[in-house]
């Protein structure tokens, strides 16, 4: 399945059914008078968060979504249906924006959440609403009230516990495919991971979500290589795993390359814990790996950890660095929990 994480989509709701205008008719009843329903209204449009989807691929090859208009009122007093909903369904994690996509309208965090995104329009009154003492005979009904529409944008950010950062090479597929049951493109070149990949991770008996998203290169933040677009998925990430490859021959140098495109990128990535790691350290003889551990830890002023996930050195330590930082975060969010927005529907 291909991943798409961003899509502009149209959506109306439906109009409202227009009311009746009708007169009771039946033997030996000669004033029947006005027996006109009423319109029914105008179908919603909802989007909700579903299981089983990571990607929204399916709103490239379908861009438009109408709902139903309500049915006409009829007469014998008569109210038209409702017209029917729409719904998108979207993976976990998905944020609705305005046409400019700077508007934020909802943000879904949790499988089953819906938003009203727009609302039917009301049926009309039929002609029995306008009965009067002094209009026995109505001839006139409302017209159904019009739906509402609007261009929105749906981006896509993955919901995971811990996010792996790093230049490309550094080893984070690798580390991926080596903890988890995720199988991502492994390959000796820049840029073989494309798109985010997630993989569950187990450790103690506890277990927590990891993404590794495409490496970053200095400039990422105006475009180049292939940009910082998906460091949007590491932005719901409690902690980060920054893996710095034990090939790289400026080992701070590249510390600070990554560390300042999150910087530029801004959306509180740099306030995130970080777990430092230097990986691929089994490429390495114990000389140089005390001197670059020494120089990335003089650099990041935290002691980096080492990593080897061909030979699984340092593997379980990284694992339990980062769920006692997940651990702490999610009981710091349980605390701060707020009331729910009525606004939501569950």
């Amino acid at each position: 399945m291909k991943f798409l994480d961003q899509a502009k989509v149209f959506i109306r709701s439906g109009d409202g059914g227009a009311g009746s205008v009708s007169f009771r008719r039946e033997k030996y009843i000669e004033f029947g008078g006005p027996d006109g329903g009423d319109g029914g209204r105008g179908g919603d449009v909802w989007v909700e968060a579903v299981e089983g989807l990571n990607t929204l691929i399916d709103y490239r090859y379908q861009q438009h979504f109408k709902a139903q208009t309500g049915v006409h009122g009829m007469g014998r007093n008569r109210t038209g249906a409702k017209g029917s909903d729409v719904v998108l369904k979207v993976p976990v994690g998905t944020q609705v924006y305005e046409e400019d996509n700077e508007t934020l309208i909802c943000d879904l965090t949790e499988v089953g959440q819906r938003y009203l995104l727009a609302k039917g329009g009301n049926g009309g009154f039929g002609n029995q609403h306008f009965k009067s003492s002094t209009n026995q005979a109505p001839r006139r009904a409302n017209p159904g009230l019009p739906g509402e529409e609007a261009w929105i944008w749906l981006r896509l950010k993955l919901i995971a516990d811990a996010g792996l950062v790093g230049l490309p090479n550094a080893g984070k597929s690798t580390f991926l495919a080596s903890v988890t049951a995720a199988k991502p493109k492994i390959a000796d070149y820049p840029f073989t991971t494309l798109h985010p990949n997630l993989g569950v991770v187990r450790i103690d008996a506890r277990e927590f979500v990891l993404a590794d998203i495409p490496g970053l290169i200095e400039g990422a933040h105006a475009g180049v290589g292939i940009g910082d677009r998906f460091l949007g998925h590491v932005e719901r990430t409690r902690v980060l795993l920054h893996l710095v490859s034990g090939r790289e021959e400026d080992v701070a140098g590249t510390y600070r390359t990554v560390r300042g495109e999150l910087e530029a990128y801004g959306h509180g990535l740099t306030d995130k814990p970080e777990v430092l790691a230097l990986s691929q350290a089994d490429l390495l003889d114990e000389e140089e790996r005390a001197e670059k551990l020494a120089e990335l830890e003089n650099e990041a002023g935290i002691k980096p950890l080492v990593l080897s996930s061909a030979t699984r050195e340092g593997v379980e330590e990284v694992l339990r660095a980062l769920m006692g930082e997940i651990e702490t975060a999610r009981s710091a969010e349980q605390e701060a929990n707020a009331e729910p927005d009525p606004r939501w529907q569950d």
